[in-house]
């Protein structure tokens, strides 16, 4: 138990000072130096209280009651602003902390009007004043963690096909590490849940300290989020957001392009990707071919998805792999993945799953199977 306190405490402060130490620092930086505060002293509270000094300093009783309504708000906050280039915080958003602000505020007596010996057999529970706001709490802190996750998600689930509309390689925009600390912290509270059942409705006799699996999935969460982060994600160090909100696509549901201009633009299209191949740009984006084409990002959108029934990242993969393809037949003696490069992709990773979505098999397994056909 001590160690994962301590690893839990250690960790959250150590990317707080880095995140408070990096230069040009984000809205995002700032949430998450925050967040990561605000964890360390839950667990540095909580801690202490199971080492008896709450019993020793009562007035330390309840200070922190509050915090598990920071892990949602947060949580969504965070991936708002790393997917959105905002300069400054909005005022509405405070609106997600009123919760805290509410519990503070009920809590007021408590902290100022109960005498030590009030407030210790308040924490016993030999006096119930605080009785059925506890239970409102616990079932608030559920509902808040479980609403927040699932909001982050269809947040992020939007980003990602926005993403796929506009970028022909989007290795460098992936977030698939971020949908998987959601659900991390969206199993964090599920576990939550069925141990209160367990305990408080089944009541079963948990041999060890029950809320000790809560925090120890909140520590693997914490230790999750740096990994990502100094390895793969540049959460600690200089990063740029990339804003993607002038290039929503929703606006052609009202466009004024005519069907005869469409079907027109949809064959200079073919012709360009066929004769010109601009995929051949790993960081073809769609303004880039929007522009070589004469229209807006709008309505070539549009014309994609209405005559290819196809995002724009599919799309221009799908003359990636052809060209792959042709190439792999007439340069045998090259590496697939010289060819892959040379085709428009711009990693070894991004043209396998890619390969893979378009045929349905590896590289590899396609060649050899092209092979054996020609024999």
């Amino acid at each position: 138990m001590d160690f994962i306190f301590s690893i839990g405490i250690f960790a959250c402060l150590f990317f707080f000072i880095l995140l408070i130490n990096k230069k040009n620092k984000s809205i995002p930086d700032h949430i998450l130096a925050i967040w990561m505060l605000a964890i360390a002293l839950h667990l540095t509270s909580t801690y202490i209280n199971i080492l008896g000094y709450w019993e020793l300093y009562p007035h330390l009783i309840g200070i922190t009651v509050p915090f598990p309504f920071f892990y949602g708000p947060m949580l969504y906050l965070y991936i708002q602003y790393s997917i959105q280039d905002y300069s400054q915080f909005k005022f509405l958003d405070y609106l997600h902390f009123l919760p805290i602000a509410l519990s503070y505020g009920y809590m007021v007596p408590f902290f100022f009007t109960y005498t030590e010996e009030e407030k210790r057999l308040v924490d016993q529970g030999l006096v119930n004043d605080f009785g059925l706001f506890s239970q409102l709490m616990v079932f608030a802190f559920i509902l808040s963690g479980l609403s927040y996750s699932i909001l982050s998600y269809r947040k992020l689930n939007k980003h990602e096909q926005l993403i796929a509309d506009n970028f022909s390689n989007s290795e460098n925009l992936d977030l698939n590490w971020l949908k998987s600390f959601i659900w991390g912290i969206a199993l964090l509270f599920i576990t939550v849940t069925l141990v209160l059942i367990a305990k408080e409705v089944i009541e079963v006799p948990f041999p060890f300290y029950p809320d000790l699996i809560f925090y120890a999935m909140l520590v693997g969460a914490i230790l999750m989020l740096g990994y990502y982060g100094i390895r793969h994600q540049h959460i600690f160090t200089d990063h740029e957001v990339i804003d993607l909100k002038s290039m929503s696509n929703n606006a052609y549901q009202k466009s004024n392009l005519k069907e005869e201009l469409a079907g027109d633009k949809h064959e200079q299209l073919i012709t360009l990707m066929k004769e010109e191949k601009p995929y051949l740009a790993p960081t073809l984006t769609l303004s880039d071919l929007a522009e070589q084409l004469d229209l807006s990002s709008h309505h070539l959108s549009q014309i994609i998805n209405q005559f290819e029934q196809q995002n724009f990242n599919d799309f221009v993969n799908k003359y990636r792999v052809e060209e792959f393809i042709q190439r792999a037949h007439k340069d045998s003696h090259f590496s697939f993945l010289a060819l892959a490069l040379d085709s428009g992709f711009n990693s070894k990773s991004t043209f396998n799953a890619v390969f893979r979505k378009q045929k349905g098999v590896t590289p590899s397994q396609y060649m050899s199977a092209q092979m054996k056909k020609a024999s």
